[in-house]
C-alpha cells in the first residue's frame, strides 16, 4: 500500500498512480479517462434499465458519479431510447464540481492538470474526486444530465441508515446520498410519477466510517435481555 500526502488529496493520488506505472512498467487501468468505462455501462447497466422498464415509464434517473462512468454510458442510451427520460446528476454540496463553473484544467489525454479549486474534503465515499475526469466531461459537453442536485453527507448519511432500518436495504453512503435526492425529486414530482436511483454499493464497506457510530461494539441492556431470554441450547453430533 502506498500513502500520499493528504494535502495532495485525490489528485496527489493520481499522480502516484501514473509515476508507479510509468516507472515500472505497470498496468494503469486510467479508469477516469478510459472509454472503455462509459462504454460498459451503455452496454450492460443501461440495457438492464431499458430491458427492465420495457412497455412502462421512466420519468426520472437519479445517479451520482465517481469516475463518471454510470452517469454518462447510461445516459447515452436513455437519450437515444428513452428522451423522455430526465436525468439528475448528484454531487456533495460543499464540493460542487459541476455546480461551481469552473472548468477542469487537463494535460494530455484528457487527464486532470490540477486539483479543481471547488472541491472540498465531503464524507461521500466514491463520489467526486478533487477533479473532473474526463469520463464525466462527455456527460458534460453532452448535456446528458437536465439538473445538477447537491446534497449534503449529513443527508446521506441519514438516507443510508433509514434504507437499512427501514426497508432492508444495506447500501453506501453514496447509495443513501442518491437517494436523499431521489425523496426530494419524487416530492416536487407529478403524482405517480416513476423514479430510478442508482445503489451501487453495499454497506459492509463502511462498518470503521461515521455512518455506525451511534452503533456500540457491545450489546446494550435491551439487546442483552433479549439474549437472556432464551435458555442456552446445547448441541451434540450423533
Amino acid at each position: 500500500m502506498v500513502l500520499t500526502p493528504r494535502a495532495e488529496k485525490g489528485f496527489g493520488m493520481y499522480q502516484k498512480a501514473v509515476e508507479l506505472a510509468e516507472t515500472h512498467g505497470w498496468f494503469l487501468a486510467r479508469q477516469f479517462e478510459t472509454e472503455a468505462n462509459a462504454d460498459i455501462h451503455a452496454s450492460t447497466t443501461a440495457r438492464e434499465i431499458i430491458n427492465d422498464f420495457a412497455g412502462q415509464r421512466l420519468d426520472v434517473f437519479v445517479t451520482g458519479y465517481g469516475t463518471g462512468g454510470t452517469v454518462t454510458g447510461v445516459a447515452r442510451v436513455l437519450r437515444r431510447e428513452l428522451p423522455q427520460t430526465r436525468i439528475v446528476l448528484c454531487e456533495p454540496a460543499n464540493a460542487q464540481l459541476i455546480g461551481s463553473g469552473f472548468t477542469q484544467q487537463r494535460a494530455a489525454g484528457g487527464a486532470p492538470a490540477v486539483s479543481h479549486p471547488a472541491w472540498e474534503s465531503h464524507p461521500i465515499q466514491g463520489w467526486t474526486p478533487d477533479f473532473i475526469p474526463a469520463v464525466l466531461q462527455e456527460s458534460i459537453d453532452s448535456g446528458f444530465y437536465d439538473e445538477v442536485a447537491p446534497v449534503t453527507g449529513a443527508e446521506g448519511l441519514a438516507w443510508t441508515r433509514q434504507l437499512a432500518q427501514r426497508e432492508g436495504i444495506f447500501t453506501g453512503i453514496s447509495g443513501g446520498s442518491t437517494f436523499a435526492v431521489a425523496r426530494r425529486t419524487a416530492e416536487r414530482a407529478p403524482a405517480g410519477s416513476v423514479i430510478l436511483c442508482m445503489l451501487p454499493d453495499t454497506g459492509e464497506r463502511y462498518l470503521s466510517t461515521p455512518l455506525f457510530d451511534s452503533i456500540e461494539a457491545d450489546m446494550n441492556e435491551e439487546e442483552l435481555a433479549l439474549s437472556r431470554s432464551t435458555p442456552n441450547c446445547r448441541f451434540m453430533a450423533a
